[in-house]
């Protein structure tokens, strides 16, 4: 599985292959792992660097998709005694294995990072992705102050880099962030419930969409997806999955 590799790209390929050339001559793209320029230089990842991350193993739950240590189970402790509005979930990377790459794509500008992502997503999840058969990839909206402060929406950066090589629309005009909640890091599950509460907000009268994806870059308790599934239900999303790149452990 050649994850360093140059993406298969599905729509505009000349175009968007030329741009890409010109964009890494000008502007060596960094390693996503070790942050030094690629090498070799057309690559996403460093050869070296390639092995490093910690892929998400079966067993895994069958509702959010983190590993759990028995296989004998269908979920892990969190799923199994807090249910959720999503139908599930998959994840790409266990999360202490790529924190730090992750750190820098969110806030050190480092949106090069996402066509790596993207093509590890492709190669992991493409199966899973398929098999939901969605209408769109919903990245999950920052609220305008954080994009403004960070200058791009790291979920929305992958989702586009996702969607160029799946074919499934990207849709960053279904829903909006209208509070500015608090770091979710720092808080307790509860808090985290929370402190998403009137959180979102669908953004169009009418969403005309039965099946999505909704994409985000850590995935911890489910309060985010959830808080998000509360909303496209009512406007009348019948199925609701996520992917996320990190996520992790389950017990």
């Amino acid at each position: 599985m050649n994850t360093h590799l140059t993406p298969r790209f599905r729509t505009n390929v000349p175009l968007r292959a030329a741009a890409d050339f010109a964009v890494t001559l000008l502007f060596p793209r960094r390693c996503p792992i070790c942050d030094e320029p690629v090498k070799p230089w057309n690559a996403l990842v460093c050869s070296e660097c390639a092995p490093k991350p910690a892929y998400v193993e079966p067993p895994i739950c069958l509702k959010c998709g983190k590993h759990i240590a028995n296989s004998c189970r269908e979920y892990c402790a969190d799923c199994a005694s807090h249910p959720h509005l999503f139908d599930s979930g998959r994840a790409l990377f266990s999360y202490r294995s790529v924190s730090a790459s992750i750190a820098r794509f969110k806030y050190h500008g480092r949106r090069e990072y996402a066509a790596y992502y993207a093509s590890c997503m492709e190669d992991r999840l493409g199966s899973y992705v398929r098999s939901c058969r969605a209408e769109a990839l919903v990245p999950v909206p920052l609220h305008k102050s954080r994009l403004k402060k960070r200058g791009y929406n790291q979920a929305q950066a992958l989702a586009e880099e996702l969607s160029a090589r799946t074919g499934i629309p990207m849709r960053a005009d279904l829903i909006e962030r209208t509070r500015k909640t608090a770091p979710m890091k720092d808080l307790s599950a509860a808090e985290r419930q929370n402190n998403l509460k009137r959180a979102f907000k669908i953004r169009r009268n009418d969403v005309k969409l039965s099946i999505i994806i909704i994409v985000d870059d850590i995935y911890t308790t489910g309060s985010t997806i959830d808080a998000m599934s509360r909303e496209f239900k009512k406007a009348g999303v019948e199925r609701i999955y996520f992917i996320s790149l990190a996520i992790g452990k389950g017990i």
